[in-house]
């Protein structure tokens, strides 16, 4: 799951046919996946072309228990920082480890949030994955805005329906 931009109809880079005549499709923002789809940590790669950038990487859901009342938003799924430029999660330093979705009740966002860091640095390990704050822990830690961000919907396996998409 490649970090690098949208691909959605009103993104410029599909609009002007970059995507297509030149690149192919490069995210799944917004897409609908069942629990049994995401149990394993998924593959995110990260771009860039100086190694001495280090990133991190934050994947929440903000609709915890139900979308319908969201007091454990935002429920922290992973945290990996130090990632290397030109390399992938797996080469950063996991604080805290994936836990897979497991919607109970609604359809649930899971954000994938990519802040660049301004050099290599101790983050510490959350008290609890509950009521994490994404916008506190980039202050807390000086990362500034996100350089990325990707997210899907999930549902419980014998939920119906999706998000409505605009058009």
């Amino acid at each position: 799951m490649p970090l690098r931009g949208s691909t959605e109809r009103s993104d410029p880079l599909v609009i002007g046919r970059v995507v297509g005549d030149v690149l192919d499709s490069f995210t799944s923002n917004g897409y609908d996946f069942r629990p049994s789809q995401v149990v394993n940590q998924p593959r995110v790669e990260i771009g860039g072309d100086d190694l001495r950038n280090f990133y991190t990487l934050v994947m929440v859901d903000p609709d915890a228990p139900s979308p319908s009342d969201p007091q454990l938003r935002e429920y922290l799924h992973w945290l990996v920082t130090d990632i290397p430029a030109t390399t992938g999660a797996t080469f950063g330093q996991e604080i805290v480890c994936y836990e897979s979705p497991r919607p109970s009740l609604g359809i649930h966002r899971y954000i994938f949030v990519l802040f660049r860091q301004s050099g290599r640095q101790t983050v510490y390990t959350p008290g609890w994955r509950q009521n994490f704050n994404t916008r506190d822990f980039a202050e807390l830690y000086s990362l500034g805005s996100p350089v990325a961000a990707v997210y899907y919907n999930c549902q419980r396996e014998g939920g119906s329906g999706g998000r409505r998409r605009c058009p």
